[in-house]
């Protein structure tokens, strides 16, 4: 087992640079609108706190944390408790509206952006990158599809590649 994890390390640190390769944050524009229609889909409760906590997570763009989110939500709304946005979040993340990242500190960070994607986490600044490259995806999916580990079935993957970024 620890052979297929080398592989995977030596593919990262070596594979050139191409093109398909894509690292970014992903930048969501995403009106009320929408908003709205994703609780409904969901069979969820439109509430004003849901709708502020999920437009606060789009509008920071940068995995924030829920301190992050309380202090931009605060700036519209001051009297939000500070246990309902938890409870918000706890929400989205069981409905698979945002997901959780969690960072080497132990921080836990929120992603808005549920389409599939890996992390680049730079272990000096705790910025948090979304990458994308589906030759490593597909390399994955073929080595674990190859392996058939017994008693297991993959359902996806999801990776936070560690480093530290040049401007660090």
């Amino acid at each position: 087992m620890a052979k297929s994890f080398v592989l995977i390390k030596e593919f990262i640190t070596f594979a050139p640079r191409r093109e398909s390769f894509s690292s970014k944050n992903i930048s969501m524009k995403v009106s009320n609108k929408d908003i709205r229609n994703t609780f409904t889909e969901k069979g969820l409760k439109i509430t004003p706190q849901r709708v502020a906590i999920l437009e606060a997570i789009y509008k920071l763009d940068n995995h924030p944390t829920a301190e992050d989110i309380i202090r931009q939500i605060r700036k519209n709304n001051p009297n939000i408790a500070t246990g309902t946005v938890y409870k918000v979040l706890d929400t989205l993340v069981e409905n698979h509206i945002i997901t959780k990242v969690k960072t080497d500190k132990d921080i836990m960070r929120y992603d808005g952006v549920i389409d599939k994607h890996h992390h680049l986490y730079c272990s000096e600044c705790d910025l948090i990158e979304d990458y994308e490259d589906e030759e490593l995806d597909e390399l994955l999916r073929n080595h674990f599809k190859n392996k058939n580990i017994e008693g297991f079935k993959m359902e996806g993957i999801v990776l936070q590649i560690r480093g530290t970024f040049d401007k660090c």
